[in-house]
């Protein structure tokens, strides 16, 4: 009998994460019925956190409207873990930078009120603890519109309310803090972030990310400006400061509106989900991993959630051997055997097209047939030892 741990991450606009790892239990229980398996969702805090968790944490999806990115009414959710009344949230499904044409991109215009919006939602629903992945927003208005939804008062020199988008930034001139929504001081915030960018300057995130935003040059020099200010005056108000940490420029500055008004924490993405979702003790057991995502590449080694979990896996136990599985491989996927996957293996069999790749029955299969001939080499293996 083998124990094996599944925790495999999406194959992207194929199948989920925890609909791989279920179809590759399947295959391996149906070779060898006696095999223990214990499938995990996994994400790295990006795209398909929110449906990874929820779904294998059996939690529930909330659907809530809120403001998009230029201020007009969109549909949103967000994940309910009820047991530990978490609430997993994508600022992308709010805030994201898809939302916007292409044509209507400029940080000046664009706003994170809806997650503010979405993190009261779950307020109101109970949730006291957060997990906020903060990849791909289409903002660089330092947490401002977030903060307004959640009850915080930005002021002019007049005494009227700033705007809730970045190009309001350079109106606040006062901040009061007493109208915040009292539940917030009870709510833990764990953020997953990867970026180490500091607030302003030139590694900052309006010089950094603020082109793809649709900034030009000048826009990026005045918002640099203009958050540099908001944020001298944010930790005066508030005597916490947060221009300095690393990921503080993180998704248009969310970073330091979490840290500086909300008591946040910034942890790497996998490691953040790795302890969420309770994965430690099946891995001191298991004499194998199977991990993988739909291509893998030498970024797979840069704190994605394969090498994530495979380092963990190494920690826990390390006999434990781990493979992975993908759609593809580049050359330079050969980067991960370094940093604790022992093999991976494409699931291709035969040449196809994308399309073709990329179809449901086929992956599907390809998954299948690829897992149970990796567990027929580790039962049969002269000397493997469990």
């Amino acid at each position: 009998m083998m124990k094996t741990v599944i925790a495999i991450d999406s194959f992207k606009e194929c199948i989920s994460s925890i609909e791989a790892g279920q179809l590759l239990k399947r295959a391996i229980l149906n070779a060898y019925p006696e095999d223990m398996v214990d499938v995990f969702p996994l994400a790295d805090g990006g795209e398909g956190t929110v449906d990874a968790m929820t779904q294998g944490l059996h939690g529930t999806f909330v659907e809530v409207t809120v403001r998009g990115p230029l201020g007009a009414p969109i549909k949103s959710h967000y994940g309910y873990l009820p047991d530990t009344g978490t609430a997993v949230i994508e600022m992308a499904d709010a805030s994201g930078l898809p939302l916007v044409p292409p044509e209507k991109r400029n940080p000046l215009n664009t706003t994170t009120y809806g997650l503010g919006e979405l993190i009261l939602a779950a307020i109101d629903r109970g949730c006291r603890h957060f997990i906020i992945g903060i990849g791909g927003s289409a903002t660089n208005d330092c947490g401002l519109g977030m903060l307004t939804a959640l009850g915080f008062q930005f002021l002019k020199d007049d005494g009227a309310k700033a705007g809730i988008f970045g190009g309001n930034l350079a109106d606040v001139a006062g901040i009061d803090a007493t109208r915040a929504d009292r539940r917030l001081k009870d709510c833990q915030f764990e953020i997953a972030c990867d970026v180490t960018n500091p607030l302003c300057g030139p590694d900052g995130c309006s010089c950094v990310y603020g082109p793809q935003k649709g900034a030009t040059p000048a826009i990026v020099a005045r918002m640099d400006g203009d958050i540099h200010h908001f944020a001298d005056l944010a930790e005066q108000t508030l005597g916490r400061r947060g221009q300095e940490l690393p990921g503080a420029g993180a998704a248009g500055e969310i970073g330091f509106a979490f840290r500086v008004f909300l008591n946040g924490v910034l942890k790497p993405g996998i490691n953040l989900i790795l302890s969420s979702i309770g994965i430690e003790q099946a891995l001191a057991n298991a004499d194998v991993l199977i991990t993988g995502e739909g291509r893998m590449d030498w970024q797979t080694a840069m704190g994605k959630g394969p090498v994530g979990v495979a380092q963990l896996a190494k920690e826990c136990r390390s006999c434990c051997i781990t493979v992975a599985l993908c759609g593809s491989a580049l050359p330079d996927a050969e980067f991960v055997n370094q940093h604790g996957i022992d093999a991976y293996f494409p699931i291709l069999h035969v040449p196809m097209s994308i399309e073709e790749a990329m179809d449901r029955d086929n992956t599907e299969r390809n998954l299948r047939q690829t897992v149970q001939q990796v567990m027929h080499l580790l039962h049969r293996v002269d000397g493997y030892s469990l």
